[in-house]
């Protein structure tokens, strides 16, 4: 429970209310006892919105007041809205400390505010509710009241929701090759800049393995581009088990070739990892009648460790690891040429 002046408050959110017609409006809002005849026909206008409208007594913490519309909204009773204790009380527990505090401190200094909370109804289940509360002072500056309005905001916030799972859908597929659903060059840059500043910071070593299928041309006209393509994807999968660390990164770096990167990780581990990548290839027995180096398909990899200073640059050190890739491919293909300890 949340006691009365300690902690208070109501929250909030519609930017467009005018406080000052707000506050015209509610203070007419009394007890049924003490209303006068201008007081009911406001109370009729409010209670014929789809707004909420109540007040609360300053000095008790209690509700002087709360329109009918709450019942049909979170299915309470207005007489059940006795204290602010109820109505912080019918909060989630996640919102809670956060909009309790926040309006609290507000109200206390004397400043208009709205939130925004998921209110709990009658039957157990919640409505986002967006509460704008406005203080009313006495002639002498002292917190007289807290009036304001609730509004339903359950349909917009499930929009607003679904913007976000469509912006993060969206930022996602910018970042994943649409092909073999592995990571995209522009994943694989953004990514590498991270590493190699976390690298550089924690005086760590950062490996870097570059790969390419071997007579991947030679593939896809003998097989198809469609073959071709479930070849690149079926590449992709292998790569994504071996990257068993939750930082071990394997993206499509273009065309044939893929790259994986592995923080924290030295030259001879780095050399085990590649080895690895180059053996579950095989091991998948992907046929390949147009190899000049096996029956099925092979990749060549080059491997480059560097524990990088100010002076060393990404660029630099995936042009040093390509070149080994080249040589891997000089050598016959279907080999690793392994990385050393250096700074490029």
């Amino acid at each position: 429970m949340y006691c009365r002046k300690s902690r208070w408050c109501s929250v909030a959110s519609v930017s467009s209310v005018d406080y000052a017609s707000m506050n015209m409006v509610t203070m007419n809002l009394k007890s049924p006892n003490d209303m006068d005849a201008d007081g009911a026909v406001y109370k009729t206008l409010l209670e014929s919105t789809k707004a909420i409208p109540w007040r609360i007594d300053w000095n008790t913490m209690e509700f002087s007041y709360i329109g009918p519309q709450i019942e049909g909204v979170l299915g309470w009773a207005p007489h059940s809205w006795m204290t602010v204790d109820d109505w912080a009380d019918r909060m989630h527990p996640d919102d809670r400390e956060r909009v309790v505090n926040f309006c609290v401190a507000q109200s206390q200094a004397g400043i208009d505010h709205e939130a925004d909370y998921r209110a709990l109804t009658k039957d157990g289940s919640y409505v986002w509710i967006r509460d704008v509360v406005h203080v009313v002072r006495k002639s002498n500056g002292e917190v007289d009241a807290l009036v304001g309005f609730m509004f339903d905001i359950s349909e917009r916030k499930e929009t607003e929701e679904a913007v976000t799972r469509l912006q993060k859908e969206l930022e996602d597929l910018s970042y994943k090759d649409g092909l073999t659903g592995v990571a995209n060059r522009r994943m694989f840059d953004s990514l590498l800049d991270k590493e190699w500043a976390s690298a550089r910071r924690t005086i760590q070593p950062i490996s870097l393995i570059m790969m390419d299928i071997d007579f991947f041309k030679e593939f896809n006209d003998h097989y198809g581009h469609i073959a071709g393509d479930d070849c690149l994807r079926r590449v992709g999968r292998v790569l994504e088990k071996v990257a068993a660390r939750p930082r071990d990164f394997v993206a499509r770096f273009g065309g044939e070739e893929f790259a994986l990167i592995l923080p924290e990780t030295d030259a001879r581990s780095a050399d085990q990892v590649a080895e690895k990548c180059r053996q579950m290839i095989y091991d998948e027995m992907i046929p390949h009648d147009s190899s000049s180096v096996s029956p099925f398909l092979t990749i060549s990899l080059g491997v480059g460790t560097v524990i990088p200073t100010k002076a060393d640059l990404p660029k630099a050190f995936i042009e040093s690891v390509d070149r080994r890739l080249y040589k891997a491919k000089q050598r016959g293909r279907n080999c690793v040429q392994f990385a050393q300890q250096e700074n490029v």
